[in-house]
C-alpha cells in the first residue's frame, strides 16, 4: 500500500477474505438451479480479479471435483476514460475457451461506478456470445454512475469518493486484506494498487 495512504479502516484480513471466498463460492454453485456446474467458466479482471478468480475456481474444484476454465479480461481499451490516461498499463486478455453458449462468472476486486464492468462486458461480447454473465464483486464500495450491480457481493462497503478501497493479495502484494484509505494527492477515483 503506498506509505502515503492515510488508513481509515481495516475491513479484512487473510482470515476474513477467506471466508468471504468461501461463502461466495457456495453461492455460485448453490446458484446454478438445472446447470451443470462445468457449463460454468470464470474470468478475473486485470489484476486483482485474476487472482481472486482464480481462487474461487480453485475452491469450486476442492468442493465439486470440476476443473471450471479460466480466463483473463484486461479491458482497458473499452473504458470510455482511456483517452484520459494514455500510458495505461494493459494486461493480458487470455480467454482459452469458447465464450459461446458458456456461463460466465466476471470476477473484479472493487465495483465502483460500474463503467470497469460496463468495459469488461463489451470486451467479453467482442470476443463470443455467452450464455449469461454474471458478476461477483469482492467488495462493492457504491456510487454508481451507470446501471451496473454485481449479482454476488463478498462486502458492501459505503464510501466517500475521496476514498479509495485498497485490496491487497498475497500473490500480487505478499499480504491479503481490504483496506479504506485516503490517499494523498491522487486525483482517480477508485480502487488503486
Amino acid at each position: 500500500m503506498p506509505p502515503e495512504d492515510r488508513v481509515k479502516a481495516h475491513l479484512m484480513d487473510e482470515a476474513d477474505m477467506g471466508r468471504t471466498l468461501d461463502r461466495l463460492a457456495r453461492q455460485l454453485v448453490e446458484d446454478l438451479d438445472e446447470r451443470p456446474v462445468g457449463a460454468l467458466a470464470v474470468v478475473g479482471m486485470q489484476r486483482r480479479g485474476v487472482v481472486l478468480a482464480r481462487r474461487l475456481r480453485d475452491r469450486i474444484e476442492a468442493w465439486e471435483g470440476v476443473r471450471l476454465p479460466l480466463g483473463t479480461l484486461d479491458a482497458s481499451f473499452y473504458r470510455d476514460d482511456v483517452r484520459r490516461h494514455p500510458t495505461l498499463a494493459v494486461q493480458p486478455t487470455d480467454i482459452p475457451f469458447d465464450l459461446d453458449g458458456r456461463h460466465v462468472v466476471l470476477v473484479d476486486d472493487v465495483v465502483y461506478t460500474g463503467r470497469t464492468t460496463r468495459a469488461a462486458l463489451d470486451a467479453l461480447t467482442d470476443l463470443g456470445r455467452p450464455a449469461s454473465v454474471r458478476l461477483v464483486a469482492f467488495v462493492d464500495r457504491g456510487l454508481r454512475e451507470l446501471p451496473v450491480a454485481p449479482d454476488l457481493v463478498g462486502r458492501v462497503v459505503p464510501t466517500q469518493p475521496a476514498e479509495r478501497v485498497r485490496v491487497r493479495l498475497r500473490e500480487l502484494h505478499g499480504e491479503d486484506g481490504v483496506w479504506i484509505v485516503e490517499p494523498a494527492g491522487d486525483a482517480s477515483p477508485g480502487a488503486t494498487p
